[in-house]
């Protein structure tokens, strides 16, 4: 949700609740489209923050919404919008889920649901969503954790009497933030809920079978003043936790962006790409999805989805960095939908193969295939009947038997059908008439055949055959993976893999025996082509007239703004004792070691040793980078002691509707030496200078982040800064500053 944070270089503001009356229907569901454009909710308002989406029993995708204004002027807040489309690319306003009057008992009047979180347990619907204040407490902010079921995904939505989590009081104070949640069901069955935010860091808990509350004792997955928004899926026999880290709402300097870790357990320890855990102090997360220097800022909170290729996307809101707020200046923040690729690379997701967020025309979701069969208009046309009893009736088609579908689809394909079980049947999916998929209840299997090839994998304990699940099948090359879900959102109740005979030609068919079976949403299309990740910036040949390495004193070209005499070169290094000063807001007091950069692309460097501890809280002592225009516009790439934890923030100072504006973006793992990077480009479009930042700490590994952007016509000096507080008193080594091209 990116809620404020506890004060310091990266405080938030808590986004104002303005209100409007309901917006009026947009244009109905267009017409299936190759290509797309960011954001995708522009026909449903100019915001839809937080959003998940999740396809429905009649084969259209759903998304909702955070309680917000949708429309710039309207000032009236929806309570969790939905929309609805056939393609993923084209969206209509269906409604909000909930009505002006409708809560939960436990809710206070006036509470808003946040960050909705929309799957299928069993039979129905459910909803989490966070209730921002309760009855526990007059005092407000007592956050809880609600669910309301349905039907439908458009509703009618019923609440839970009871919190799903309850507020829960905060060791330092006032309330956790126990907002933004997320729920996993695991391959044994167990449904899961993650939770949590800045206060309190995030957490899991186990749900009883129905979804409705928690039971046992949680566990911390991720670190607080670190994480929030968290979304796990099942991938490869691994659980990734993505979470949204920095802040949420920050206008034209949000820096939001969401960062990973993976684990062997739905519980943890989630670890980063280099091994370190998303609860460490000096906190771990590998970047999935941070911005890249185009429109879009502010690029978190994300939901996931598959399309009917097997392509995996990440659906979630950004702010345009050119209009950032809904109406007035440092109101609510205007964050639309937007979607892109999300790929998997060395077995790590990252956006657009890692180019970040889309703005312009891109390949649209895969949404309709040669095999596209929901059974509402034409019957059995398309099918070939084998054998067996079979019957169309209200958009499904039932019986047992075996049908074949009259198109083929060859090569690398995906298959997949949602279906119901009556009773000990076994259903499913053959593909080219030898290749065999089905869900065997009386075995409690899900089970892959061909020929003489067999591999199969236990259903959950208590897994229930007439509730609606989602069997899909993928085939490359001679690779089968099948995976039963309960509503294709990377939560798997079931993987099988089989290596088979041949490739598969020809076509598609539904089988069941042993009793009837339901299916509906039958689709096969081509397999989507995985991507090849996007290069890195490339270092070149150290620039030795822009350099010092700090062996004879300060080197020529260098000046200050507000001189230290503190600061002093010696054994080979600047040694700098952090300041107790600040660049942020209006007071400008701490000084700042500049010297000119070359013209045109180069990338800056320098290693800093910081001996911040670990735990205690230091806030906010930092050192770093600096790539400086004045005391109200620079981009700052520094490690930095926030609360209990150490991270590598690159943070962002911009003028702004007549005051500084200040915010920030996350990159990678502090060490007791950092070494830190900005990679400069000027945009040959538009003139800005683009920085790149990348920190690592062992100069050799290198984990790159955001973007943030300078005016074309400005002259961004690079330098060197220790700041944020003087106590305890600790002193900043700088080995270098080295400039490539």
């Amino acid at each position: 949700m990116g809620q404020p944070r506890r004060g310091g270089a990266l405080a938030a503001v808590l986004a104002l609740l303005l209100a409007a009356p309901a917006a009026a229907p947009a244009s109905a569901e267009a017409h299936s489209t190759p290509h797309y454009r960011n954001p995708i909710s522009v026909d449903v308002g100019d915001t839809f923050a937080d959003p998940v989406i999740v396809r429905g029993d009649d084969g259209y995708w759903y998304a909702y919404g955070t309680t917000d204004p949708l429309r710039e002027g309207e000032r009236q807040p929806h309570r969790v919008p939905t929309a609805r489309s056939a393609d993923l690319v084209d969206w209509t306003y269906v409604g909000d889920a909930f009505g002006p009057d409708q809560r939960p008992p436990y809710a206070a009047n006036g509470a808003a649901f946040w960050a909705p979180d929309v799957r299928r347990i069993g039979d129905r619907y459910v909803m989490y969503v966070t209730v921002t204040d309760t009855t526990v407490s007059a005092e407000g902010s007592d956050y809880a954790i609600g669910a309301a079921t349905a039907p439908t995904p458009t509703g009618p939505w019923t609440f839970a009497d009871e919190p799903v989590v309850a507020p829960r009081p905060g060791g330092g104070g006032g309330w956790l933030w126990t907002i933004d949640p997320s729920q996993f069901t695991d391959v044994d069955g167990t449904s899961y809920l993650y939770y949590g935010s800045y206060y309190g860091g995030v957490s899991v808990t186990e749900l009883t079978p129905d979804g409705l509350r928690a039971v046992g004792s949680p566990t911390l997955v991720a670190v607080d003043n670190k994480f929030e928004g968290s979304y796990v899926l099942r991938h490869d026999g691994w659980y990734y936790l993505f979470a949204s880290t920095a802040n949420c709402c920050a206008g034209p300097a949000t820096g939001y962006s969401v960062q990973v870790g993976r684990a062997r357990s739905p519980r943890g320890p989630f670890l980063d790409r280099d091994g370190i855990a998303l609860t460490a102090s000096r906190t771990g997360g590998t970047p999935v999805l941070t911005q890249n220097g185009n429109r879009w800022i502010g690029t978190g909170h994300n939901g996931f989805l598959t399309d009917l290729s097997g392509q995996d996307w990440i659906v979630y809101h950004a702010i345009d960095r050119s209009d950032p707020y809904l109406d007035e200046p440092f109101g609510v923040n205007e964050r639309p939908m937007l979607i892109d690729r999300l790929d998997w690379i060395d077995g790590w997701p990252t956006v657009n193969a890692g180019a970040g967020p889309s703005d312009g025309e891109r390949p649209a979701p895969v949404t309709t295939g040669p095999l596209d069969e929901r059974f509402d208009t034409t019957g059995l046309a398309r099918w070939r009947r084998a054998d067996g009893d079979w019957q169309v009736a209200d958009g499904r088609l039932t019986g047992g038997g075996a049908l074949t579908s009259r198109t083929t689809v060859g090569g690398d394909l995906r298959a997949e059908t949602d279906l119901r079980l009556t009773g000990a049947a076994s259903a499913g999916l053959t593909l080219a008439d030898r290749v065999e998929v089905r869900v065997d209840a009386a075995a409690g299997r899900l089970v892959a055949r061909d020929g003489g090839r067999t591999a199969s994998a236990p259903l959950p304990a208590g897994f229930v055959p007439a509730d609606r699940h989602n069997l899909a099948v993928e085939v490359r090359d001679r690779r089968l993976v099948a995976e039963l879900s309960p509503a294709r959102l990377g939560d798997q109740l079931a993987v099988v893999e089989l290596r088979l005979d041949r490739p598969v030609t020809g076509r598609v068919g539904l089988h069941a025996t042993a009793g009837d079976a339901e299916f509906d949403n039958v689709s096969a299309v081509r397999l989507y082509r995985p991507a090849r990740a996007v290069a890195t910036p490339r270092i070149g040949r150290v620039l030795t007239s822009y350099s010092d390495e700090f062996t004879g004193g300060l080197g020529p070209g260098w000046s200050w703004v507000r001189p230290d005499p503190a600061a002093t070169v010696a054994g080979g290094a600047l040694r700098w004792p952090v300041q107790s000063a600040d660049l942020t807001g209006t007071g400008n007091t701490a000084g700042v070691l500049l010297r000119d950069a070359p013209v045109g692309d180069y990338v800056v460097e320098t290693k800093v040793t910081l001996d911040l501890g670990e735990e205690s809280v230091r806030n906010y002592q930092h050192a770093g980078l600096v790539a400086y225009v004045d005391d109200d516009r620079f981009a700052r790439l520094a490690q930095v002691a926030i609360w209990n934890t150490r991270q590598v923030e690159y943070g962002y100072e911009l003028p702004f509707a007549g005051q500084p504006v200040y915010g920030g973006s996350i990159v990678g793992t502090p060490a007791g030496t950092t070494w830190l990077r900005l990679a400069h480009h000027v945009d040959r479009a538009t003139g800005e200078h683009e920085f790149r930042a990348a920190s690592s700490r062992d100069g050799e590994h290198w984990t790159w982040g955001g973007v943030w952007t300078f005016p074309a016509g400005t002259t961004p000096r690079i330098g060197l800064v220790a700041h944020g507080g003087a106590a305890p008193a600790v002193t900043a080594d700088f080995d270098y500053l080295r400039f490539y091209r």
